[in-house]
């Protein structure tokens, strides 16, 4: 057989499916694990597959924590204690759930590596490439928050000694040379660091609203208004935008998935998830609850401002290698995206070869550009996170992997009174996508556009600080 006739015969050959009839390590009997596996173990190679399942947990837990945990405070501000604690314990859920789904059907379909590769296998290659770009922009919205983040510690830490933009540049070399760290393995020892970094900068600035008699950013004489409401009564636009924000602090669920392919034991995956999903969420609660309770209507955003400009200096101080980080993991799985589909039927995707590294820092190189420009076209840090919750975390996060999961349980929708409820309720999570699709993008659009009119922003790469900007 010739090898174009080889190659033709496993483009139509079915992948192999894992199923409930699997043997106890999760393998369908006969089938060849490796067939699942994007990065092989044949010794011919870099071995990727090296990660454990609590490096894969603390690699979680800095792809969701940084951002999130900043600005959530001031979304519940606008939507008050109690409707912001639901949002909390109920998009926390939602994401937990989504994540589940991701992971299973990964681990039982074959070549999955991305979340893109999932949805060539329900929908063929047009919806591969739909969802595959929707990826991109996602990880690239919040790279560009990671990296305003990363800025604002920056000018918190210098005073603004130079213009906004110039400190957006230098976070995003950092973020660059911190991404190109080839392996998971590898950068899960940054994310260890990262995640306790970030953890304490958020304590200390929990610790620091209690003490003070009165908000920082609130007169410090006189009568003022303190802002604090059990249940706000927003217009839909600033409730919108502000749900959103809330959603997208744990929506990026689907940056898991190249872990996985990098996991020693894929099948570990779920504890991982739940380990992680449960500290998020946990910490997301209690750590926002108390800084809204002390600060009201004047917490800031980020929400590490909110204690007063020396405490504002030591958790930037603190928290600024973890902002890093989260920014340097959120290009670095876009960037691996892009590596792994340019060079997955090469032999240079595990050989140390020039094509290889020239591709992967030409990847990491141009999510960087991206993030870069985006963080300085749109530099209120709310207002990013809230586009990204709405405009491609909404379908990718959970419209879509409540299409994998009726995808994989069709069956249920015939079945009892328990399944077919199951059945029906994940048809309703992917409307509930669409309503916060296009909700929370107009909501967001057009806040930004209000921003702009009102000089809240000043204009696009400006060096004006918008870090307070709630």
């Amino acid at each position: 057989m010739s090898d174009m006739e080889k190659k033709t015969a496993e483009a139509i050959t079915p992948a192999p499916q894992r199923n409930s009839t699997s043997s106890s390590d999760g393998v369908k009997a006969g089938t060849n694990e490796e067939a699942f596996e994007v990065f092989k173990r044949d010794g011919t190679g870099v071995d990727f597959r090296t990660v454990g399942w609590i490096q894969a947990s603390v690699i979680f837990l800095k792809l969701i924590f940084a951002t999130g945990v900043l600005t959530i405070p001031s979304a519940m501000y606008v939507l008050g204690a109690f409707p912001g604690a639901i949002n909390v314990l109920g998009w926390q859920a939602l994401n937990t759930y989504c994540a589940i789904i991701q992971g299973n059907f990964r681990n039982s379909h074959a070549g999955c590596h991305s979340i893109a590769d999932m949805a060539e296998h329900v929908g063929g290659a047009w919806c591969r490439e739909v969802v595959g770009i929707l990826f991109l922009v996602t990880f690239a919205i919040v790279g560009a928050s990671g990296i305003f983040g990363a800025s604002v510690a920056l000018n918190a830490l210098s005073s603004h000694a130079i213009c906004t933009n110039y400190f957006m540049l230098v976070a995003t070399i950092m973020v660059f040379i911190l991404a190109s760290v080839r392996k998971f393995e590898k950068i899960s020892w940054l994310t260890w660091g990262g995640f306790i970094s970030v953890y304490v900068a958020v304590f200390i600035v929990v610790v620091g609203v209690t003490q003070r008699d009165r908000p920082a950013a609130a007169p410090q004489t006189g009568d003022y208004e303190f802002g604090y409401h059990v249940i706000g009564h927003p217009s839909f636009v600033a409730a919108i935008t502000s749900v959103a924000s809330i959603f997208c602090s744990g929506a990026g669920t689907s940056a898991f998935l190249p872990v996985i392919s990098e996991m020693k034991r894929p099948r570990d995956y779920n504890k991982a998830v739940y380990l992680c999903m449960g500290i998020v969420t946990a910490s997301y609660l209690t750590f926002s609850l108390v800084v809204y309770a002390y600060c009201g209507k004047w917490v800031a955003s980020p929400s590490l401002g909110s204690a007063g400009g020396t405490i504002k200096k030591v958790a930037y101080g603190v928290g600024i290698f973890g902002l890093l980080v989260s920014a340097c993991l959120y290009v670095h799985v876009a960037a691996k995206y892009l590596f792994v589909r340019i060079l997955r039927h090469s032999d240079h995707l595990q050989k140390n070869t020039f094509v290889h590294w020239a591709t992967w820092f030409g990847c990491n190189f141009a999510m960087c550009v991206v993030c870069f420009l985006l963080a300085s076209g749109i530099p209120i840090f709310n207002y990013l996170l809230a586009l990204a919750g709405s405009l491609t975390f909404a379908p990718l996060a959970l419209g879509f992997p409540g299409y994998l999961w009726i995808y994989d349980h069709q069956h249920y929708r015939k079945g009892g009174v328990l399944k077919a409820t199951a059945y029906w309720l994940n048809w309703l999570m992917i409307l509930l996508a669409v309503f916060l699709t296009i909700g929370g993008t107009y909501g967001v659009i057009q806040q930004v556009i209000d921003a702009y009119a009102n000089g809240e922003i000043d204009k696009a790469f400006s060096c004006a600080d918008n870090s307070n900007s709630s």
